[in-house]
C-alpha cells in the first residue's frame, strides 16, 4: 500500500477509493479500518484525503447505508455486477436484489457509483457497457429519481450520450487510459497485458467521443484515474489481472490529451473542480504546477517485493509536474 498511495498523494489532494479488495469492504466498519490503513501508509506531509466507498452486495442492508451516510467519510457506494471485474465475485447478482438499498441511498443522498458492464457470456465484451446502460442503468435512473449516479470509467459513445441525455444528477468519470488508448494498444507489437483493463479499451470512434466529452464544457464529466496497481507477475501470465497503474503520470498524460484537443483551459475544471462539485465537497486549496518539460516514465516502480508497470512505461511525456512549485 505504501508503494502505491504515494504516487496518488504526490499529485492529488484527494481520491475516491474503491472498495473491491479481497475480501471486499461490505461494512462501514471495514471501510473505516481501510481508511486508517491508508492514512498510516501516507507520508506525514502528504495531506491526502481518502474519500471512502462501500461495496454493495446482495446482502447489503438499508441499515448499513444509514451507517455509511452517518460516518462522515463515505462518499458513495459501489455497484459491481457480480463477476464483471476484479474482485467482483461478491457483487450484486441482479439490480432488484438491492432496490431497498438504493431507496435508502436516495433518502440519505449517498451517490451510487457504478461499474457499467453486464456479465453476460452472450454479450460481446466490447458491447457490455452499452448493454448495461440499456438493461440496468437506464431503468435504475428512471426508477430512483432522487439518486445521484456516477458511471465510472465511461468508455463508449453510448455511455457519453447516456450521461448527456440524463438529468444533472447523473455523471461519469473518465480515465487517462481511455482518453489515450484504443483497443489496438492491446495488440500493438504483440499482446500487451499492461493495457488490459475492465472495461476493456474500445475502438477509436469511442475513444474520440470520450475525449470530446472530457475536454468539453459539460460539468458532469470529470477525472477518475481508476489507478489499479498489480505486480508484474500478476499481469504477465495466463489469466492476468485487469487494471492499469495510472497514478504516476495520470495528470501529466491527461494534460497532453487536453493540449492536443486545444482545451488546456479546461484541464483544471476536469481534474480539480467538477468532481468535488458533483460530490458536494469543497475544492482543494492545494495547487500543482505543470510545465512543458519532456520526461521519460520509468519502466517500473517498486511494489512490495515485486515491480509494478505504470501506464506509459518507458515513453516520453510532454508535461511534467513541478514539485518545487506545488503549494
Amino acid at each position: 500500500m505504501a508503494d502505491a498511495v504515494r504516487h496518488s498523494a504526490r499529485v492529488f489532494s484527494a481520491a475516491v477509493v474503491m472498495p473491491n479488495l479481497a475480501p471486499p469492504l461490505t461494512t462501514t466498519e471495514q471501510v473505516l479500518g481501510y481508511r486508517r490503513r491508508i492514512l498510516a501508509a501516507l507520508p506525514a506531509e502528504a495531506g491526502f484525503v481518502p474519500l471512502m466507498t462501500l461495496y454493495l452486495s446482495d446482502d447489503t442492508s438499508s441499515e448499513e447505508i444509514r451507517r455509511a451516510a452517518a460516518s462522515g467519510v463515505l462518499v458513495g457506494a459501489k455497484l459491481y455486477p457480480m463477476g464483471a471485474t476484479t474482485h467482483s465475485e461478491a457483487g450484486v447478482s441482479a439490480p432488484e436484489r438491492i432496490f431497498d438499498v438504493l431507496e435508502a441511498m436516495e433518502g440519505h443522498d449517498l451517490p451510487l457509483l457504478v461499474h457499467g458492464e453486464v456479465n453476460d457470456p452472450d454479450v460481446d465484451i466490447f458491447d457490455r457497457e452499452r448493454v448495461f446502460l440499456e438493461r440496468v442503468l437506464g431503468p435504475l435512473v428512471e426508477r430512483f429519481q432522487g439518486l445521484r449516479v456516477v458511471l465510472e470509467h465511461v468508455t463508449t459513445r453510448e455511455g457519453v450520450q447516456f450521461v448527456m441525455s440524463s438529468p444533472p444528477r447523473v455523471a461519469a468519470t473518465v480515465t487517462v487510459h481511455h482518453l489515450l488508448l484504443n483497443r489496438n494498444a492491446l495488440f500493438d507489437g504483440g499482446l500487451d497485458p499492461h493495457h488490459y483493463c475492465l472495461p476493456v479499451l474500445k475502438g477509436e470512434p469511442h475513444r474520440r467521443a470520450v475525449v470530446a466529452a472530457a475536454t468539453g464544457d459539460d460539468p458532469r464529466f470529470f477525472l477518475g484515474t481508476d489507478s489499479a496497481p498489480h505486480p508484474r507477475s500478476r499481469k504477465e501470465r495466463r489469466g492476468g489481472a485487469a487494471g492499469i497503474f495510472t497514478a504516476p503520470a495520470a495528470l501529466e498524460l491527461t494534460a497532453g490529451v487536453f493540449e492536443e484537443a486545444g482545451a488546456l483551459d479546461r484541464l483544471e475544471a476536469f481534474a480539480c473542480l467538477r468532481g468535488p462539485r458533483f460530490y458536494r465537497l469543497p475544492p482543494s486549496t492545494r495547487r500543482v504546477v505543470l510545465e512543458r518539460r519532456p520526461w521519460r516514465v520509468p519502466v517500473g516502480y517498486p511494489f512490495g517485493d515485486e515491480e509494478v508497470v505504470p501506464l506509459g512505461a518507458g515513453t516520453m511525456v510532454a508535461w511534467k509536474l513541478d514539485e518545487d512549485a506545488a503549494t
